[in-house]
């Protein structure tokens, strides 16, 4: 009977042991392995995977009521720069010609507070990106059915193109914006009546942008980054640079001058 006590105390023990060793399965696995499956990974390893060799800077609780809040009645107000204090800039992306799951990925994992004004003749049947993108903390906002320049269209057509994407966006992924942008920067105060009247609370131009060949250009003036900017980041022009990659530029310049993104929706 000796023997068989001792086998089975010591089957116990094996077991206890074997269990000790497997309370925490990532102590057990590669540094590589581990990295895989730790539910947190620090902010530091996100933005060194995404080409940024340290994280953004939290981008501050806006210090001051924007325009477009302020404006209350009459109608929308047109916005390329963000009159603030708070050293942010705005990184806003058209069309939605760029469908890149890495992308989504990266909003998702830089948590990076992106605007993406959609325009449905461009979208297409692919609203599941951008409901994807919409999940990452992407803001979604209007930017016309089918892409005019809406400048000297009648009151009409320019309220069709612009309210009918509201209904649209709100069909596919939920949401009714509260910003739009004008196709090529072009409107006129029928368009911001327009606008106003489907429910649109701003116009968003740019006061910088970040061309598909990853330069960073001033239509507006200007020789760098300030405080407030309304960054467009143009579509791919095939030029090798991914959308991804143009990012991440925009994202270094961003932190060489000593500024964070702000998440364009909380100002205006």
């Amino acid at each position: 009977m000796r023997p068989r006590v001792l086998a089975a105390g010591g089957l116990a023990l094996a077991l206890l042991t074997g269990c000790a060793q497997s309370v925490d399965p990532i102590e057990r696995l590669s540094e590589k392995a581990a990295q895989r499956v730790r539910p947190h990974e620090p902010a530091g390893r996100a933005y060194h995977r995404w080409g940024l060799a340290a994280p953004l800077a939290p981008a501050p609780t806006p210090s001051r009521a924007s325009p477009a809040r302020a404006a209350g009645r009459g109608l929308p107000p047109v916005v390329h720069r963000v009159r603030t204090r708070d050293k942010v800039v705005f990184l806003t992306y058209d069309d939605g010609a760029e469908k890149d799951p890495r992308f989504v990925d990266m909003v998702r994992e830089l948590r990076l507070p992106v605007s993406v004004f959609l325009t449905d003749s461009v979208v297409g049947p692919d609203y599941g990106h951008f409901a994807r993108l919409r999940s990452a903390g992407a803001g979604i906002e209007n930017h016309t059915l089918d892409h005019p320049s809406l400048r000297g269209l009648p009151y009409a057509r320019q309220r069709a193109e612009i309210c009918g994407q509201q209904d649209r966006l709100r069909a596919r992924l939920g949401t009714r914006p509260r910003l739009f942008r004008p196709p090529y920067g072009a409107y006129d105060t029928t368009t911001r009546r327009a606008a106003a009247d489907c429910g649109i609370s701003g116009l968003v131009l740019w006061h910088a942008s970040m061309t598909g060949t990853g330069d960073l250009t001033y239509p507006r003036g200007g020789e760098s980054l300030r405080p407030g900017d309304v960054v467009a980041v143009d579509p791919d022009e095939g030029t090798g640079l991914t959308l991804r990659q143009r990012t991440a530029r925009l994202l270094r310049r961003v932190q060489e001058q000593g500024l964070t993104v702000g998440r364009l929706e909380d100002y205006v």
